[in-house]
């Protein structure tokens, strides 16, 4: 049983090797704890860093690719190097290492297929309370979506077991804390949360430039999120405002006709702006039932993809 923690980071220097020290390289039900790093394109000594420090595989991009791909890249390549159980954890040094061992045991007991470290937001006083309530309204909008009970969403600190991260495919560009969660509760995941503390903040958060920008990607994201894994209700819903729109203009003519004040194209404007509305309900009703159509070939897809991965990484190193 081959577990591999796995660290994207990118310009982590400062603070990767006591990360990669805090691994703990012996953990009960494991027969081998290795230690892997994404050099995210890092203009810093990172990657130096990481060797020095122990790390037992690192891998690099050319060029900064993000969160988003960095964690993809790791978990591609802990699958090509054997690992049984991937466990992720951010180069900030924001999760206790020592928690390794009880993020991993319920899927080494076979009780889950992925784990989450719940950082109990609403107890972390070196956030801001608008940024708190910002975790918890996106937290609560990917449990809606994703049929979960996640508390903290948002949270890297996970593991995953070999078969769940042949399942999972991040396609966003910004963060793969919240597509993930979606796709493990569309799988039907086996999901526990582990209540952790975490450590003071060494530096902000590279993927918060200010709260606005924060609260824009992350809304801009769920709301993706929410287009691409719901799409007929995502449409159906944009579609109901312009339908009722429509109907309430018509019915106004309907009722002024049948008091005959309609004469000489009187009140034509209701029925012009009424058809203009309902046209354009009717245009994005087709486009959810097209969306629905493509999620569903997306589903055969991800069986593809999944039969091939599982042919590619069946034998391991």
């Amino acid at each position: 049983m081959k577990i591999i923690v796995q660290i994207p980071c990118y310009n982590e220097e400062a603070t990767l090797a006591e990360v990669v020290r805090q691994v703990p390289r012996e953990i009960p039900g494991a027969d081998r704890v290795e230690v892997l790093v994404i050099d995210d394109g890092s203009a810093d000594r990172t990657a130096e860093t990481a060797r020095a420090a122990g790390a037992d595989h690192v891998v690099r991009h050319a060029r900064n690719r993000g969160l988003a791909a960095a964690f993809q890249t790791g978990i591609d390549a802990a699958l090509r190097l054997g690992a049984d159980v991937i466990v992720n954890t951010d180069a900030d040094n924001q999760y206790p290492g020592s928690r390794i061992p009880d993020l991993v045991a319920p899927i080494l007991k076979g009780e889950a297929d992925m784990t989450l470290g719940d950082r109990q937001i609403g107890s972390l006083r070196h956030l801001s309370l608008l940024h708190r309530m910002l975790q918890g309204l996106g937290s609560a909008v990917v449990r809606r979506i994703s049929g979960t009970a996640v508390p903290d969403a948002p949270s890297g600190f996970r593991a995953l077991s070999r078969e769940a991260a042949m399942r999972l495919e991040v396609l966003t560009d910004y963060t793969y804390t919240l597509e993930t969660l979606i796709q493990a509760g569309r799988q039907g995941f086996r999901l526990v949360c582990i209540p952790i503390a975490v450590n003071a903040p060494t530096r902000e958060s590279r993927l918060k430039r200010s709260q606005w920008h924060y609260v824009g990607r992350s809304a801009a994201t769920i709301l993706r999120l929410y287009a691409m894994y719901r799409p007929l209700k995502s449409f159906l819903l944009l579609a109901l405002p312009f339908l009722l729109g429509g109907l309430g203009l018509w019915t106004r003519y309907a009722v002024l006709w049948f008091q005959g004040e309609t004469g000489r194209g009187a009140h034509v404007q209701s029925v012009v702006v009424g058809a203009s509305l309902l046209l354009i309900a009717v245009l994005l009703g087709a486009l959810g039932v097209l969306g629905d159509l493509i999620a569903r070939s997306r589903t055969l897809a991800e069986r593809t993809l999944l039969a091939a991965k599982r042919a590619l990484h069946e034998r391991g190193p």
